[in-house]
């Protein structure tokens, strides 16, 4: 891990779950470290993580924290990012942070690579990771758009509790227990920490994820419809979305509806599109009931698609099914993914 030549990289909120997936897949694609500094909040520092075989001690995360660091993941919190990532720039890194701090910001590459890896030339110290649910859909929808068009987009989502951190897994887990036992539960996680109610999550549907806006719409649904737009730089694209909670760990499903530019397009031709598109695994064969589920996608970078099938009432209509693991190509292995984009077009250079 710790080698001559590379760069140093700091992640920061590094005994998160996100955190500790971004070390995880640092490590399982060999990216070219010459130092690793964990970096935490007050409340962490002092944990002791091994990484590759190396103990490392995890520290407070501080504006001097950052001197000599070329590459900082963050993934602790919005106020985190918007308080360290400018001293992080400050002092010399590129910043690649997975909140939302910084994604709507008009000066800051919102970026996937498989979809715009192009706008990482226009960073100016600080590239934003998009929303779990919208990397896997764009990723899914890019090919679709390059080659027949995109005007319309409805999606609901299915989404993990390890979207909302590990105490929503534990909750999930503990519920689970409790109402099989015939106890009874509290729920006091989600679905959003911070709001009025909370509700079971067992064996139940949750149609809110993050908090209502005065539209109607969920923080977690504006997300998806406005990050799409800038991702696939779609400003007039009709984009509605859905998002839905289930007790599942780990893995988001979408149902996503589009509509295509192009006439004459069949369900086969999306399906051979999307063969060879990249980050892409078609799973698709319901007469051996082959489709992309939650259980199988863990500890994959992939998206899976399947159920591709034309609209019966609009022609340019079509539907597929799309799994991804939330917390790889939705946020740890997207933001590595950056750092190797980052490397690939010449954009970061190694401090000696």
């Amino acid at each position: 891990m710790n080698q001559s030549n590379g760069y140093h990289v700091a992640v920061v909120g590094a005994t998160g779950a996100v955190g500790q997936q971004m070390i995880q897949t640092l490590v399982k694609e060999k990216f070219p470290i010459r130092q690793l500094t964990l970096l935490s909040s007050a409340r962490s520092a002092g944990k002791k993580v091994t990484v590759d075989g190396v103990e490392h001690t995890v520290q407070e995360a501080k504006p001097e924290s950052f001197a000599g660091v070329d590459i900082a993941l963050f993934s602790a919190g919005g106020n985190i990012s918007k308080e360290l990532a400018p001293e992080a720039v400050k002092h010399g890194a590129i910043v690649v942070d997975n909140t939302s701090a910084f994604r709507m910001d008009q000066d800051i590459p919102l970026v996937v690579p498989e979809v715009n890896e192009d706008d990482l030339h226009q960073h100016n110290g600080i590239i934003a990771n998009p929303n779990c649910s919208t990397i896997q859909m764009v990723v899914a929808l890019e090919p679709i758009r390059q080659k027949f068009g995109l005007k319309k987009v409805i999606v609901s989502t299915y989404q993990a509790v390890s979207g909302a951190g590990a105490v929503a897994i534990e909750e999930l887990q503990n519920q689970t227990k409790a109402i099989i036992n015939g106890e009874t539960v509290e729920p006091k996680i989600l679905p959003v920490k911070g709001d009025k109610n909370h509700y079971q999550i067992a064996f139940n549907a949750i149609p809110q994820i993050d908090k209502f806006q005065d539209n109607g719409y969920t923080y977690e649904e504006m997300k998806m419809i406005n990050e799409t737009k800038k991702i696939m730089h779609l400003p007039e694209l009709h984009v509605a979305a859905t998002c839905v909670r289930l007790p599942v760990a780990v893995g988001h499903s979408e149902s996503v509806y589009f509509e295509i530019e192009a006439d004459g397009v069949s369900a086969n031709e999306i399906k051979e599109l999307l063969k060879t598109a990249p980050g892409v695994v078609l799973q698709d064969d319901p007469e051996n009931q082959l489709y992309p589920m939650p259980a199988n996608c863990v500890g994959s970078n992939d998206v899976f698609v399947g159920r591709i099938r034309n609209d019966l009432n609009e022609s340019r209509g079509f539907h597929m099914w799309v799994v991804s693991d939330n917390l790889l190509k939705g946020a740890a292995w997207n933001s590595v993914q950056i750092a190797e984009s980052l490397i690939k077009l010449g954009l970061i250079k190694e401090k000696k």
